[in-house]
């Protein structure tokens, strides 16, 4: 199956900066696309920004021009670079690949990261 890790959560003030990483070994599965999800204390899990195999991007209207998702294949990772951090982008950040098994539509999770941002 695939594993996921991701790091580079902290504690930042307002306007500030923080990239994370997710580091992706397993199976040596195609991964079709690669996502970063954030789930605050009593809130549901929310999409944040998503990329596929080819490079398409998707990002939520909250983080649209704040964060960027990439990926660099060579090194098995995936990155969110997030700027001007705003308070409610507090969260706990997860990384979700998804892939076929066969025919079937599989996902995996990452463990998450804290990131806490302070006004």
């Amino acid at each position: 199956q695939v594993q996921l890790v991701e790091s580079g959560g902290g504690s930042v003030q307002a306007g500030g900066s923080l990239r994370l990483s997710c580091v992706v070994s397993g199976s040596g599965r195609r991964i079709e696309v690669m996502g970063w999800y954030r789930q605050a204390p009593g809130k549901h899990r929310e999409l944040v920004t998503t990329i596929t195999d080819d490079g398409s991007t998707y990002y939520s209207d909250s983080v649209k021009g704040r964060f960027t998702i990439s990926r660099d294949h060579a090194k098995n990772t995936l990155y969110l670079a997030m700027n001007s951090l705003k308070p409610e982008d507090t969260a706990v950040y997860l990384c979700n690949a998804g892939f076929y098994v066969g025919t079937y539509w599989r996902d995996s999770w990452g463990q998450g990261t804290q990131v806490t941002v302070s006004s």
